[in-house]
């Protein structure tokens, strides 16, 4: 019995035609029908309802062909779809990355500007587990419950997002987030907040930047949460508090040489403890905290802002919010 095949693409991104010149080469070299049901994105609806029909018309693997977006929206549909009991046999996800960011597919090492090795591997490859991360924000006027599969968070990176010019990101790719990281960095001020992690008391913060990730990477490979696993179960939660020179000093010598470049040299493990108090196994390379970063792990992460700041979901801004939950969904996918 052949595997029924759904395409999520989004036109903005790549022609059709050429896309589907990709996915017949690709079925031809796997030995495999280039027979497919193709669902097109809209400009207001990035790939959840189109996914939907992909699942209602029974397709057992669907590949999300879009950018960060496209890819979030086609992951939280199914993900969230099984975790709430959906019926049906499961459907794997398949990448296709068109974007700038291609955050998940870096970070799974799917090939990139390359979309026949992109269906290729979607087409023959083992599914594994990927874990789902859901934000909750109930001071909506409808709550909503966002899927993600990368990272969410409030700060530089999201206000980096913000401050990224659309007409050089078409031109320079990921390269324009590094001309708005100056502006961003510069222009993030501290924000007082509460934090609840899963069932420890809420304690009192106070922070530029919190992102709380299922993977570890940014554009150009940068190793914001090193420790991240998208299949442990867990999400990995990181709070900057840099506020003077000083502090950024600190802030880049952790992240970009303790568990940047020093993590890739021979013995550059750190072994050290963890900020919930437990030791680290021999060999481990745990990534280190220091006086203006904190990091932990958990499976649920409550914050209340004092002020309400913007905040990015994969990639994409969904405007200003004054609290927010977040928990994981373990295994709630099947990536190809």
């Amino acid at each position: 019995m052949s595997e029924s095949i759904g395409i999520v693409w989004n036109p903005s991104k790549v022609d059709e035609p050429e896309l589907r010149d990709a996915f017949a080469a690709a079925a031809e070299q796997a030995g495999r029908p280039s027979e497919a049901r193709w669902f097109e994105t809209a400009e207001d609806d990035p790939g959840g309802e189109a996914a939907g029909h992909a699942l209602a018309a029974g397709c057992s693997l669907v590949i999300a062909a879009g950018g960060d977006g496209t890819v979030r929206a086609v992951a939280s549909r199914l993900g969230m779809r099984d975790a709430g009991g959906g019926d049906g046999p499961r459907a794997e996800l398949g990448i296709v990355p068109l974007g700038t960011g291609n955050l998940l597919a870096r970070n799974l090492e799917i090939p990139l500007g390359d979309p026949r090795a992109a269906f290729e591997r979607a087409l023959t490859g083992e599914g594994s587990a990927l874990d789902l991360g859901v934000v909750s924000l109930p001071e909506s006027s409808e709550a909503r419950e966002i899927g993600f599969v990368v990272m969410i968070g409030f700060g530089v990176d999201a206000q980096m997002i913000e401050e990224t010019d659309d007409e050089l990101k078409a031109k320079a790719g990921w390269l324009a987030y590094v001309e708005s990281l100056g502006r961003a960095a510069s222009g993030t001020e501290s924000v007082v907040f509460s934090l609840t992690v899963d069932n420890e008391p809420a304690r009192d913060e106070r922070a530029h930047t919190v992102l709380v990730g299922n993977c570890g990477s940014l554009q150009g490979g940068i190793p914001l949460l090193p420790d991240a696993e998208p299949d442990d179960g867990e999400l990995d939660l990181l709070v900057l508090s840099a506020d003077d020179a000083a502090s950024w000093i600190d802030t880049a010598r952790n992240v970009v040489w303790d568990n940047g470049l020093k993590r890739l040299l021979p013995g550059g493990g750190t072994g050290s403890t963890d900020d919930s108090g437990g030791s680290n196994n021999a060999g481990e390379d745990q990534a280190e905290s220091s006086d203006s970063v904190s990091r932990l792990r958990a499976r649920r992460i409550s914050v209340e802002l004092a002020e309400p700041r913007v905040l990015e979901v994969d990639g994409d801004t969904v405007g200003e919010v004054s609290s927010f939950e977040v928990r994981v969904l373990p295994g709630a996918l099947r990536v190809r």
